[in-house]
């Protein structure tokens, strides 16, 4: 079956926002078995958008696309399909009914205009969206189907998840393919490809390396009749993977970095604190995403100015000798964090995130320290001068691999 991912909405379009549906929809696509051979944007134009679903029609046998769905006059996802198919709209009055009770429950009067939300056509059913007012389509004709979600990420997520894919999986669902993610650390690219390359010739498995911003992670695919035939191809190679490079993998598939510092966290009975400046936040931001962070995040300290580090336990001789931004900076913030509250481990961050230097101190050059329970403290050194956002977010990542290896007894 070919398929393609259509988005519609003028500000995909002018890049005013980023089209997370296609690439959430493209990577689910493969383990139905479904061959996926365009993706397109079209801005919120009748003509252009008529135009693009009659190219896809043209070519593909599934056709899925989100957004348009809303019940301004700029929405014109439905009126697209009617016009490529020759249809007149009408209102289904239990989608009519539904939609007023929606509004009504929550005390205020429909719109009129919310009312083309309740629309079908002869060819088209409704696909239930429980998040919000704008029910799917579900549009099928001539040995082809539509598939029509909302634009809003929740609403279109969960639609999928509950609607359009067991659907997809009973009536479409081929030869499936099924992946494996490993997620590696401390590792270079080019190592982990030698280190994989003896199971490269593994019939039926393909292995591929991906560098990212948490470390390198290897790719298992396989095809199968059914994904039980494809992961019996998979398990023999992820477990000689697994052999390979022992500790070095860190996570699986959806496993983030953070959750995996939490998970060390837990077993380790320990604690933590941190003070950070260039990062503003964004360490324990992102180190408290992980339902259940309380359990081992004590507190977090932002100091972004001088003041405030020495008013926290930061020795003032220690930054006068040295410099707000400097390995020995770094170390005094991460055992002043510990210290202030009792936690097994403290980290401290300090840097510039620029765009300009600071004293002298180059943009993108950041410190990090990890503080030890036995009062040892360790600090890594970067300089990374990709733009302000991107230097913090390194310096979290860094900060998290950091404290990873003093939690494994890595750092001496």
């Amino acid at each position: 079956m070919k398929a393609e991912i259509i988005a519609i909405g003028t500000e995909i379009l002018l890049g005013e926002i980023i089209d997370t549906n296609s690439a959430y929809i493209a990577q689910r696509l493969p383990e139905l078995g479904i061959d996926l051979y365009y993706k397109s944007v079209v801005g919120d134009n009748l003509g252009r958008i008529v135009e693009t679903f009659e190219r896809a029609w043209s070519r593909s046998d599934l056709i899925i696309c989100t957004g348009g769905l809303g019940p301004t006059d700029d929405d014109l996802t439905r009126e697209g399909i009617a016009r490529l198919l020759n249809e007149e709209p009408y209102v289904d009055p239990d989608l009519e009914r539904r939609l007023r009770q929606w509004f009504e429950s929550r005390g205020y009067p429909m719109p009129a205009s919310n009312l083309k939300q309740a629309w079908l056509i002869p060819s088209a059913r409704a696909i239930d969206n429980p998040r919000g007012t704008a029910p799917g389509w579900w549009v099928e004709r001539d040995g082809r189907v539509i598939i029509c979600m909302p634009g809003v990420p929740p609403e279109m997520e969960r639609m999928w998840t509950h609607e359009v894919q067991p659907e997809l999986e009973r009536r479409f669902a081929g030869e499936v393919l099924v992946t494996r993610t490993l997620k590696t650390v401390g590792i270079g690219e080019g190592t982990v490809d030698e280190m994989a390359r003896p199971l490269y010739s593994t019939p039926g498995v393909g292995i591929g390396t991906y560098a990212r911003a948490d470390g390198v992670h290897l790719r298992i695919g396989a095809k199968g009749r059914t994904r039980e035939e494809a992961w019996a191809r998979i398990r023999p190679v992820e477990e000689e993977l697994e052999r390979i490079f022992g500790d070095a993998i860190w996570g699986r598939d959806d496993d983030t970095f953070e959750g995996h510092i939490a998970d060390l966290m837990h077993r380790a009975g320990a604690t933590l604190a941190v003070m950070e400046s260039c990062t503003g936040g964004l360490l324990s931001s992102t180190l408290t995403d992980v339902p259940g962070a309380s359990h081992y995040f004590v507190a977090g300290f932002v100091t972004y100015q001088t003041e405030q580090k020495i008013a926290l336990g930061v020795p003032a001789e220690v930054i006068l000798e040295h410099g707000v931004v400097s390995q020995e900076t770094a170390r005094a913030m991460a055992t002043a964090a510990r210290e202030r509250v009792g936690a097994t481990y403290g980290v401290g961050v300090t840097g510039v995130a620029g765009p300009d230097p600071q004293d002298g101190v180059p943009p993108g050059t950041v410190h990090i320290a990890v503080a030890a329970p036995d009062g040892a403290t360790h600090v890594l050194s970067t300089s990374m001068n990709q733009g302000r956002q991107a230097v913090k977010r390194r310096a979290v990542t860094t900060a998290m691999l950091l404290l990873r290896r003093a939690l494994l007894g890595q750092l001496r």
